[in-house]
């Protein structure tokens, strides 16, 4: 046991997991933002999808300064947050079997998007039938779960997969299962969850190398700059303006 406290103990730990998913998932992280960078390149529209803390990681890279422009949240409503009342109704929600198909029904996805659904677990039928589906309308999903689940839990859906299974890409996030850094003896439980941390870095980096792929190619980036600076509203109202009819977060 580290002599570091809490604090450091758990930066530490992050920092870890960050590495390994730096050196562990390099090729993978590349394959992403290539796919990324073919969607926008083939007229495509790019999604994200995450439920309960989840849900951060997929709104972190949607409307964001410094990121793609394109990138839709596809929201499922109960899901998105702990704004509902109670909390504990979100969780219950990811385990209803049929609730994706609603939700795909009812949103603008359609062949040659590209949807990014983020589930640690990847265990609950809300993410595993949301990749089936998406699948079957001739979506590309990215998967980001950490793969560990699949091996140290039992599938939540009735196929007995997980998210992994059904991606044509997947990011293994490296989190243990039950998502928990830091134990001491004078706390009944494991505690300090990485999981944000490590899955925002992961799709951050995926939103860099698409990109940059983009500009490889001669294509300028769709992205987003802060309002915060000289001229950043003007140079958003022009890109929202080129992409309108595939950004959705508008209307």
């Amino acid at each position: 046991m580290s002599d570091r406290k809490p604090a450091g103990q758990f930066i530490d730990a992050a920092i870890d997991l960050l590495r390994r998913v730096r050196d562990e998932e390099a090729e993978t992280v590349e394959a992403a933002g290539t796919l990324l960078a073919d969607t926008v390149q083939n007229g495509g529209r790019l999604f994200a999808f995450g439920a309960g803390h989840s849900s951060l990681a997929a709104q972190d890279v949607v409307y964001r300064a410094g990121g793609l422009a394109l990138m839709n949240l596809l929201a499922v409503p109960g899901v998105v947050g702990v704004d509902v009342m109670p909390a504990t109704l979100g969780s219950a929600l990811e385990r209803v079997d049929g609730l994706a198909s609603a939700v795909l029904d009812s949103s603008p996805l359609r062949e040659g998007d590209t949807l990014v659904i983020i589930s640690l677990s990847g265990r609950n039928a809300l993410p595993v039938e949301m990749a089936m589906n998406a699948r079957a309308l001739g979506v590309r999903v990215i998967g980001v779960t950490s793969v560990a689940y699949a091996t140290e839990t039992k599938s939540r859906h009735t196929s007995g997969t997980f998210l992994k299974d059904h991606c044509d890409i997947v990011l293994d996030s490296k989190i243990a299962v039950g998502d928990a850094e830091l134990t001491l003896d004078t706390v009944p439980a494991p505690f300090a969850p990485a999981s944000t941390v490590v899955t925002s870095a992961l799709l951050q980096a995926v939103m860099a190398t698409a990109a940059a792929t983009l500009a490889d190619r001669g294509i300028e980036p769709p992205l987003l700059r802060s309002g915060n600076v000289d001229g950043g509203h003007e140079w958003n109202g022009r890109v929202l303006e080129q992409y309108r009819d595939r950004i959705f977060y508008r209307r």
